[in-house]
C-alpha cells in the first residue's frame, strides 16, 4: 500500500505516518531508493493501527508509546521463537519469563494512567459536588 492509502486505512495522516518514521515508532522507509513512493506491507498498517489505539486510548507521550511497542515487539518476537524454533524446556521456560518481564512493563504504563485518571475522576467528582453545594446554599437563601 502507498501512504496514502495507509493514513486512509487507520485514519491518520501522510505527515503522521513519515514522523512516526522518524522518530522510530513506524518501521522506517529508508530502504526505498531516493525518490520512490513509500509502500507498506499489512503489518506496516497494523503496527500503526496498534500505535495510534495506544496513543488515543492511553494518552500516552510518545516515548512511553515506543516502549510500550518495544515490548510489543519483543513479546512477538518471543512468540515467533516459540512457535517455529522448538525450544528446550530450559529456554521455553526462559521465553515465559521474558514475556512476562514485557508485559509487567505494560501493565505498570497502563496502572500509572489509571490512577491518574483516577485522580482526575475524584478531583471532578469533589468539584462537583460543591458545585452542588453552593447551588443548594443559593436555593436556602
Amino acid at each position: 500500500m502507498r501512504i496514502g492509502e495507509v493514513a486512509e486505512a487507520v485514519g491518520t495522516t501522510s505527515r503522521t505516518i513519515r514522523y512516526y518514521e522518524e522518530i522510530g515508532l513506524l518501521g522506517s522507509a529508508a530502504g526505498r531508493a531516493s525518490g520512490k513512493h513509500r509502500t507498506y506491507t499489512e503489518a506496516d498498517v497494523e503496527r500503526l493501527r496498534d500505535a495510534l489505539r495506544l496513543k488515543d486510548l492511553l494518552g500516552v507521550s510518545l516515548d512511553e508509546l515506543r516502549e510500550l511497542l518495544e515490548a510489543q515487539d519483543a513479546r512477538a518476537a518471543l512468540r515467533d521463537e516459540w512457535r517455529h524454533s522448538d525450544p528446550s524446556p530450559a529456554r521455553r521456560d526462559a521465553i515465559l519469563r521474558e514475556s512476562v518481564r514485557h508485559l509487567d512493563r505494560q501493565l505498570e504504563l497502563v496502572g500509572r494512567r489509571r490512577a491518574e485518571i483516577q485522580e482526575l475522576e475524584t478531583e471532578l467528582r469533589a468539584r462537583r459536588a460543591r458545585v452542588e453545594e453552593l447551588l443548594h446554599e443559593g436555593a436556602t437563601r
